[in-house]
């Protein structure tokens, strides 16, 4: 690739300690699905003292030659000016058409180019030389033009797909956040109309019971685990392998179809843990760590759409601790099932429930969609570059 374009890369990441940034800054955070995001600033007397030969030029594509490898952007006037430091490779004057060497770059036999080729340290790293040796095959002008205006087309296509479901996303945790009542309250700040009054509370121990059955004689084989992103599943699904030992399951709590189980494990997606419903249509164990209930009543789906919100995190912060292990919340049984929960008539639960779940089907159709679509463009990737 050397010999059709131009490789630079120049200079170590500034600090402004002026509060006055002027530049924009790219670093390889910056990039994200080819695009470029929100920037960091420098000063113009920065930019001149560190940075002079790393300004970016308009069409300048950005490859990532330091930590994580391979990311690609290309530079538009709209983030000009413009400068980025040495972990970021400026592909400049190249004789390829422009959305075609971008898309070439992000072909499977760069990849495999990448993932044979770095340098390791404490990072891994491409040098100039090793990306100038880069081989991109290309037909003529017209065609690498047809390739590139493709994909182009298609990755606007995912943009709006990944937008969309983005939104639906934040629809629902609005949703979550509205439709319920906050603490200290006893009215949603949305309702369906027709249902009127105050919300009733009980508590957790109240609307269910603690799930204690062992798995006698190993009846159950099956270990789940409780994902903050992806709810109930198999243990093999989610570690592609089994971490329990199947012959000392014995140990393990019985969880049945829609019985709720409280994974203490924190982390972003679950600051004080989560809390999700078995929908797998079928028992299986898990270990003890984890608190095990079955709600007796109220509708189970509105009891699902609840924990899903962060309505029930402020109790849980107030009662209970991080513990010894700080990505392990730590609250006693008898406090959780103090936990209030409001509780409307019947007939508004399942008003409610049967809302959140059907945008959840809109949610999964959506990504679906765009799973279909990123598959596509990675076929296409396959098939189109050699």
């Amino acid at each position: 690739m050397g010999e059709h374009s131009k490789l630079i890369t120049k200079g170590t990441t500034p600090i402004d300690k002026s509060g006055r940034g002027t530049i924009n800054f790219v670093k390889i955070e910056n990039i994200e699905n080819g695009e470029i995001k929100p920037l960091s600033k420098i000063t113009e007397e920065e930019n001149e003292n560190y940075l002079r030969r790393s300004r970016l030029e308009e069409g300048d594509i950005l490859f990532s030659i330091a930590g994580t490898l391979g990311r690609t952007a290309i530079v538009k006037q709209n983030i000009l000016p413009a400068n980025t430091n040495q972990a970021l490779a400026i592909i400049r004057g190249y004789t390829f058409e422009e959305g075609f060497l971008l898309t070439a770059l992000n072909a499977h036999v760069v990849s495999e180019f990448v993932k044979r080729n770095p340098t390791v340290g404490a990072q891994p790293n491409l040098s100039l030389e090793q990306v100038g040796s880069l081989c991109v095959s290309a037909p003529n002008t017209e065609e690498q033009t047809a390739i590139g205006s493709f994909f182009r087309t298609l990755d606007d296509t995912i943009t709006l797909y990944k937008r969309k479901l983005e939104g639906l996303r934040e629809l629902k945790k609005a949703y979550l956040q509205q439709m319920f009542p906050q603490a200290g309250e006893r009215v949603p700040k949305v309702r369906f109309a027709g249902f009127e009054g105050e919300w009733a509370q009980r508590i957790l121990g109240d609307i269910s019971i603690k799930v204690s059955e062992k798995n006698k004689d190993n009846a159950h084989a099956e270990t789940f685990t409780n994902s903050a992103e992806h709810g109930i599943i198999s243990q093999r699904d989610f570690f592609d392998k089994d971490i329990s030992n199947e012959k000392n399951l014995d140990g393990y709590f019985v969880v049945q179809p829609d019985d709720f189980v409280y994974n203490p494990r924190i982390s972003n997606f679950a600051p004080v843990g989560p809390i999700k419903r078995n929908l797998l249509g079928r028992a299986g164990v898990m270990s003890p760590l984890y608190y095990v209930f079955r709600v007796v009543k109220g509708d189970l789906t509105f009891i699902e759409k609840f924990f899903e919100s962060v309505c029930w995190h402020e109790f849980m912060k107030i009662n209970g601790d991080n513990g010894v292990r700080a990505d392990r919340f730590n609250i006693k049984d008898s406090t959780f099932e103090q936990m209030p929960i409001p509780f409307p008539d019947l007939q508004e639960q399942i008003a409610i429930g049967s809302f959140l779940h059907n945008l959840d089907i809109i949610v999964v159709d959506q990504r679906t969609k765009l799973e279909k679509l990123l598959l596509l463009k990675s076929a296409y990737l396959s098939k189109m570059f050699i």
